[in-house]
C-alpha cells in the first residue's frame, strides 16, 4: 500500500500563540502544530504542566532564538485552589495525601493571599523538571525519592481574588497571580493553604499573560487545524513580538551591514540623537533587562544587541532571508 509522501518541512518564522488544553503536555502540543504548520525548526518558551491550560508561546525558525525571553518574561496566571485538601503533587494530578477542616472567611483568604505578595522564597516541587543530575526531579519523586531542594526567590506581583466559595464543598476559590518567572503556582497554592492551617492544592490553571503576549490573542489547536496552511501561517506573531518592551534602535545601511557581521558600534555610528535616544531608554526602564536593545534596519529586525558604556555589541543576529514580516515602529 502506498502512502503519501509530506512534504518536505519549510523555513517558517514567527511565534504562534497557542491556547493549549488542559490534558496535552507542551511538547505534543509543539509537535502537533509544527506538523500543521509544516515548520522546518520549532521550540517553546517554558512548558506548561498538562494539567495546565493556556497560553502557549510557540517558536518557529528565527524566533526559536528568542525563546529565553519567554522563559524571563513576568506571567499572569488564572488559578483555583481547593482549600482543605492536600496532595502528593500540590496538584488536582496527585494523590490525596491529607483532609483537614476548612472553616475559612473570605477576609482571612484574602489576607492569606496579600502575605505572600512581593519578593518570597520558594522550595520547588518535587514534582518539576528541574534537573539533577541530568534527571527531572519528577522521575525522582514518582521512584519514591525526596531530595532537598534549595529556596529561590520569585516576586508575586500581585493577588486578585477573582471568585470564592468557601462554603461549597470542598470550599473553592479562583484567584489570578501576576508573578516573575520560575514562580511555581502549586507552591503557592500550597503556602497559602498551610497559613490558613487547613491545606490547599492547585485545582485549576490557565495562564494568560507571558510578557507583553496575552492570551486573548491566542488560537485553540482545533481551531488551528481547520484553517488553511496559509491561514495558519498567517496567525504566527512577528519574531520579535517578544521583545516589545524592549528599547528599540533603527540602523542606516552602513551600520546595518556592520552589524549583521557581528561588529561592535560606537556611539558615532549610530548618530548622536540615536544615542542619546538609548541612553534615555536604558534609564526609564532599569527593570526591562537593562542594557539590552532590539536593533532595526529598514523596519526589520536584524536582533539583540547589549548597549553599554555608549557601545552597541550585537547579541543575538537574525537572518538576514527570514520570513517575518516587516515591523514599522510605532512611533513613527
Amino acid at each position: 500500500m502506498n502512502q503519501a509522501r509530506r512534504p518536505p518541512r519549510e523555513r517558517v518564522d514567527g511565534i504562534l500563540l497557542l491556547d493549549k488544553p488542559r490534558g496535552l503536555s507542551s511538547n505534543d502540543a509543539l509537535m502537533r502544530a509544527r506538523r500543521l504548520l509544516n515548520a522546518l525548526k520549532a521550540g517553546h518558551g517554558g512548558t506548561l504542566d498538562p494539567m495546565a491550560s493556556g497560553l502557549l508561546p510557540l517558536m518557529f525558525g528565527e524566533a526559536t532564538k528568542f525563546a529565553g525571553d519567554a522563559l524571563d518574561a513576568d506571567k499572569a496566571y488564572l488559578a483555583e485552589l481547593t482549600l482543605g485538601i492536600t496532595t502528593d503533587t500540590g496538584d488536582a494530578e496527585g494523590q490525596v495525601r491529607e483532609r483537614r477542616p476548612a472553616a475559612v472567611s473570605e477576609a482571612a483568604f484574602r489576607s492569606a493571599c496579600a502575605a505572600f505578595v512581593g519578593p518570597i522564597d520558594q522550595v520547588p516541587p518535587m514534582h518539576s523538571a528541574l534537573k539533577r543530575e541530568g534527571k527531572p526531579l519528577y522521575e525522582y519523586a514518582r521512584a519514591g525519592i525526596e531530595l532537598e531542594r534549595e529556596a529561590r526567590r520569585v516576586i508575586v506581583h500581585r493577588i486578585d481574588v477573582v471568585d470564592c466559595a468557601l462554603d461549597a464543598e470542598p470550599p473553592r476559590a479562583t484567584v489570578r497571580v501576576a508573578c516573575s518567572k520560575g514562580t511555581y503556582i502549586r507552591v503557592l497554592a500550597e503556602d497559602i493553604g498551610e497559613r490558613l492551617g487547613c491545606g490547599a492544592h492547585l485545582s485549576m490553571l490557565r495562564r494568560e499573560r507571558v510578557g507583553a503576549l496575552s492570551l486573548d490573542a491566542a488560537i485553540g489547536l482545533d481551531a488551528l487545524e481547520a484553517l488553511e496552511l496559509a491561514q495558519r501561517r498567517a496567525r504566527l506573531a512577528p519574531v520579535d513580538a517578544l521583545l516589545a518592551e524592549l528599547p528599540r534602535v533603527d540602523l542606516d545601511a552602513s551600520a546595518a551591514a556592520r552589524f549583521r557581521n557581528g561588529q561592535r558600534l560606537p556611539a558615532a555610528a549610530l548618530g548622536e540623537a540615536a544615542a542619546r535616544a538609548l541612553d534615555r531608554a536604558a534609564g526609564a526602564a532599569p527593570d526591562a533587562a537593562p542594557g539590552r536593545v532590539r536593533v532595526y534596519a529598514d523596519t526589520r529586525l536584524l536582533g539583540l544587541a547589549l548597549w553599554r558604556n555608549r557601545v552597541l555589541a550585537p547579541l543575538r543576529l537574525v537572518a538576514i532571508e527570514s520570513g517575518a514580516e516587516p515591523v514599522p515602529d510605532p512611533a513613527a
